[in-house]
This record gives structure tokens, sequence and C-alpha cells, in this order.
């Protein structure tokens, strides 16, 4: 009985320990039009960054409607923000360094709310041959660690773990035919 009283007890301890940290996050950052303006800019400056992650970093500062479009249309005019530059960058990180497919990039611009003029232009900076080779290796390592036995499953699976990754369903399936994996 004693043991699951200790168990409570610490519950009730973890418990206090995140809520007191939930506390300090919900306090307010109130912060002046100028501060709220030069911690965007150094937010800006450390990476490349969309308008709604900096619009919702300055609402989250406190600042009010218009002067979030203010600091916006500065952090524009200084050359601090640009979408274009922006989505270049997303797509060739995620692509060369992840490794995701045009399917799951696409999306992640759009949750950042790229137009689509710039997102395909961004997709289509990607080396088809490129493209290619590597959802070529990606469905080969995974070929090469999974251990179904049968082909019609095994085909699945691959195909499945390549569509997570991003990637579109046509080319995917001609690699895996192509290469007996």
């Amino acid at each position: 009985m004693q043991r699951i009283s200790s168990i409570f007890g610490l519950r009730r301890k973890i418990y206090q320990f995140y809520q007191m940290f939930d506390q300090e996050k919900q306090k307010e950052i109130r912060l002046t039009k100028l501060q709220a303006k030069k911690r965007a800019e150094n937010f800006c400056a450390y990476q490349e960054r969309s308008q709604q992650e900096i619009r919702d970093k300055l609402y989250k500062w406190g600042q009010y409607p218009a002067d979030v479009e203010n600091i916006i249309v500065d952090l524009i005019a200084d050359n601090f923000l640009n979408e274009e530059r922006f989505s270049q960058a997303y797509t060739s990180g995620k692509f060369k360094i992840k490794q995701w497919g045009k399917i799951k990039i696409a999306n992640g611009l759009k949750f950042k709310r790229i137009p689509p003029r710039l997102i395909n232009e961004a997709l289509n900076t990607i080396d088809p041959d490129e493209y290619i080779h590597t959802l070529t290796q990606i469905i080969e390592k995974k070929a090469r660690v999974l251990s179904e036995k049968e082909p019609y499953k095994r085909k699945i699976k691959l195909a499945q773990y390549a569509i997570s990754r991003g990637f579109e369903k046509d080319l995917i399936f001609d690699i895996l035919n192509s290469n007996d994996l």
C-alpha cells in the first residue's frame, strides 16, 4: 500500500514540476515595437524564415496586428525576410539532408503559407536525376533491413515507406519493378 502512495506522490511532484514550467511559458512577453523588430531581425538573421513564422512570433511577443504587419514590411524592405529565398532553402534542405520527396516538401511549404507559385518554383530546382537516385537509395536501404520474405508484401511495405517520405507513387513503383526489390 505504501508503494502505491509513493508512486502517486511522485506523480504529483512531477505534475507540479511541469506545471511550474507551463506557468512560466504562459507569462505574457510584452515587447515594444522597436524591441520586437530587433528580435525579429535577429530571428531572421539566424536562418531563413517564412512570413508566417515571423507573424506567429510577433503575436507571441504581444504585438498588435497593425504593428506586426508594419514590422514584416520593414523586414522585407531590409531584406531580412524573403519568401522566395526561404522556399528555396527549405526545399534544398529537406531534400538533401532529410531526403524528403516533393509531396512532403510541398505540404511543408503549404503549412508555412507559401504561395503556390513559389512552391512550384522551389520544387522545380530539384534535379530529376538526383531525385530518382535519392529515391532508389532510400528504397534499397529499407530493403536491406526489411525482414519480409513474401515478394508482394515486401513490395507494398517498401512502397508505403517511400510514400511516407513524400515521393510519388508512380516513381516508386517504376523503381520497385525495375530493380526487383
